[in-house]
This record gives C-alpha cells, structure tokens and sequence, in this order.
C-alpha cells in the first residue's frame, strides 16, 4: 500500500523557483547533437553560485508539482517532455507551452487499463523514437498481472493536446515475460546512439534469474523498434547485451558512446557501473567490488553505501555523470575522463533538498530533468510532491542563463 494518494484528477501546477546547489561542476555547451529544439521554459529569476569546486553557477527550477509519482521522462520535438505517472498509469505532458505560473502541464493519455501497478511496478520507463516527426511512436515499460512488458504507442494529434479529452491508450506490446514481482522491477527505456533501444530490468526478487542467459531478468535488453533482439548482441538470437543484475533504472551514455548504468545493491552498495556486450556484473554472487579480482564479472566503476544512494536515474552532461538517489535523497556527479574512468571524487548536490530523487534525464538544451519520487509509499511528500526540477549549469556550462 502507497502511504500517499491523491486523485487522478487532481490539477497540475507548475512554477519556476530557485535553490542552491551543495556542489557544481562547469559544463561545456550542449552537442549538436544533444541541441535539437530548446523547450520554451521561462528561466530561474536568478542564478546561484554553489560551494564546491568547478568554478560554475548552478540554478534549480521547479517546473510541475502535484504529480503522482512521475517515473519517465521523454522529450519531444516540440520542446515539451512526457512524463508518466507509475500508479496512476497516466501519461503527462510538460510543456512546451507555458502560462503565468511556469509550463503547461495536462494528462493526454490513459493506460491504467494495461497496467497492473503494485509495490515498484506500474508504468515506468519512457522513450520517445528517434524519427518521432516520421511515426509519431513512444515506447513504454510496463507491468502488467502476468510480467513487466515493453510497448509501443502511436501519439495521435489529439493525445499530443489539443484536446481536454483524456483517452484510453493500450501499449502494443513488442517485449514480453521480463519478470515482475513487488519490487525489482528494472523499467528504463532508452535509444541509445545506435539507435536500438535498451530496456533495465530487474532480477524480479529471484537473484538466480540474473545469472540465467534465458531469463529477460536482471539484465540490459537491446532490441529494436519491433522488439526483436538487435544486431551485434553478444547471442544474435537473445536480446540480452549484459547479466547479472539486481535492478538497474538509469542509464546514459558518454560522447565516445560509452554505456553506464546505476544499479541497486542489497544492504551494502550501490553501483555506477560502465556496461560492455556480454559482460557479467555479478549478482547475486558479489554486491558492490568482489573482495578479490574475479576474471568472470566485472567490477563497478564506483560504489556508494547503499544509504548515500539507491540511485534510479542517470544523465550524462559533458563528462559529468549526474545520478538521482532514493534512499541518499541526493545527487551524485561523477566527473568521468576521456577513458571513461572516474577523474576525482564523486560530490553530492541537492542533498536533503527534495527527497526522494527518481529521475534524470538531459534536455535537448543541455539542461538536466530530475523528478522526486516522494509519493510512491517510502517517502514523506511535502505539500507539492511530487515534482520535475530543471537543472541548468552555467558559467561556461550546459543550459546557460
């Protein structure tokens, strides 16, 4: 049982605010890659320069409040951004418009009707595809009474919102018998710049599934847009890229098209791990970095004491890896090198500041999304959880002001 609820109908507000930092790192410009169209959204009314090193300002901008534990964040051409909600099984969308109080922010679809939300599972992980203006797909993860599923939904004109009608959407299901359970569910989705999409599950509460080459559980998935394993997977007939996880919900890669992921560990650590094809990470055998070299899995690039983290999402700006926390009520950034090893220590930002921290995820302007996730049962929500937080570096960095 959730220790919070509202009704779905209740209203969304948005709004811009400001708070400081408890560290920074200086950012270069976005890619042109990472450019694409900026979302209109209005911009902090001031800039603040946080303690730490890295010598660059840093703003947090609080875009929509009152949500129902927002879980996936996708961005679409227009500059707005698809939220969904994991219990309400609602999809949102944020933006691009806005009004006096900050973006527009409206339910667009329903598809309570496909999930079967319970304990971690629900509506989860959202991905938008890359030829979006082309075929108006979004690809979905899901739970469902029988297993966690990924599919794939057309984006009607009217779903996009122009219209106040909410309608019954069911995913076309393209990946199906992922494990469910109450908790370890995975639920990430993301296309990576090889244009496959990379789906996170999790072990499904039985750590042996992990271990399981023919288990969906407790993996990395490379599939293609019709769910079919993608070429260059380490079994041309499977869609598994790597094994051995617990329950991996972030993901983002680097400008060289390096793979990292956030894992969950049990009681002892949590990990940021770099994923290579048909690498073997672990679980359930070792938890955090084996206590001696173990030539069959590999090692995280950092741990953290699972209290300082629980980190779902991840975000890559420059070479900074930004990992929103649960447990830790934080940010992690990770300044990485060009080898993709860890230069300098980890710091930590917004500690304490919102709670619960969910999601992370670039804006196509270089700015980084965070979602709370103080309703989902395990936090304590404050009156405007749960919320998307923008934020933007400057000084030289991503998403100036």
């Amino acid at each position: 049982m959730r220790g919070h609820r509202r009704p779905a109908t209740r209203a969304l507000l948005a709004g811009a605010l400001v708070f400081p930092l408890l560290t920074a790192c200086s950012f270069g410009p976005p890619s042109e890659e990472q450019a694409g169209s900026p979302p209109r959204f209005p911009t902090p009314s001031g800039s603040v320069a946080p303690r730490g090193s890295g010598g660059g300002e840093a703003a947090v901008t609080v875009l929509a409040r009152g949500l129902d534990v927002p879980w996936g964040i996708g961005f679409l051409p227009d500059g707005g951004a698809l939220v969904t909600e994991r219990d309400t099984g609602r999809l949102l969308k944020v933006g691009p418009e806005s009004d006096r109080t900050g973006p527009r922010v409206r339910a667009i679809a329903d598809l309570s009707d496909a999930i079967e939300p319970g304990g971690e599972g629900g509506l989860l992980g959202i991905a938008v595809s890359p030829d979006f203006k082309a075929d108006s797909a979004v690809f979905v993860y899901y739970t469902t009474p029988e297993d966690n599923r990924v599919g794939r939904l057309t984006l009607t004109e009217n779903q996009q919102g122009t219209t106040e009608d909410l309608p019954k959407v069911t995913p076309e299901p393209i990946l199906t018998g992922i494990p469910r359970s109450g908790v370890h569910n995975g639920g990430r989705l993301a296309f990576g710049p090889d244009g496959f999409l990379y789906a996170t599950t999790g072990d499904g509460s039985d750590g042996d599934l992990a271990q399981d080459p023919k288990s969906l559980g407790g993996k990395i998935l490379r599939i293609t847009r019709d769910g079919k394993p993608a070429e260059g997977n380490p079994d041309a007939a499977s869609p598994v890229w790597s094994l051995g996880h617990r329950n991996v919900q972030g993901l983002a890669w680097d400008d060289r098209k390096r793979l990292y992921a956030t894992e969950f560990g049990q009681d002892t650590f949590d990990e940021l791990n770099v994923i290579e094809p048909g690498k073997n990470y672990g679980w359930p055998a070792v938890e955090g970095t084996p206590p001696s070299p173990n030539p069959a899995f590999t090692a995280p690039l950092v741990t953290w004491p699972t209290d300082e983290a629980s980190c779902s999402g991840l975000a890559m700006v420059e070479r900074t890896l930004v990992a929103a926390c649960l447990k830790g009520q934080r940010l992690w950034l990770v300044e990485t090198t060009e080898q993709g090893t860890v230069f300098g220590s980890p710091s930590e930002a917004l500690t304490g500041q919102f709670g619960r921290l969910r999601t992370a995820i670039t804006a196509p302007d270089g700015s980084v999304w965070i979602s709370t996730s103080n309703t989902d049962g395990r936090g304590t929500p404050a009156a405007d959880d749960d919320r998307i937080i923008r934020l933007v570096f400057s000084g030289g960095g991503a998403g100036k002001i």
